[in-house]
């Protein structure tokens, strides 16, 4: 049996591709949780991730790409569907 190389993904913080849901919620300041991450991903809501031998993987650049879209000027504009 082949095992995965998962080198790229498992680096030093400075070059890391992927946040783990618990580095997510991390990165949010925990204002969402590892929970919801799941109720997200299970309903087709939130940030894109990847599955890779079990483990749910957020990759950065989907990520920030995902933050980006959601940056609005007045609450009128914040869309919560």
């Amino acid at each position: 049996m082949d095992i995965p190389d998962f080198a790229s993904v498992w680096v030093s913080p400075m070059e890391k591709k992927f946040l783990t849901p618990v580095e997510l919620s991390e990165r949010w300041g925990g204002r969402v949780t590892v929970r919801t991450l799941a109720n997200w991903r299970s309903s087709g809501k939130g940030p894109p991730f990847a599955k890779l031998e079990g483990a749910v993987l957020y990759r950065l650049e989907d990520l920030e790409k995902w933050e980006n879209e959601r940056v609005v000027s007045s609450t009128s504009e914040y869309d919560r569907g």
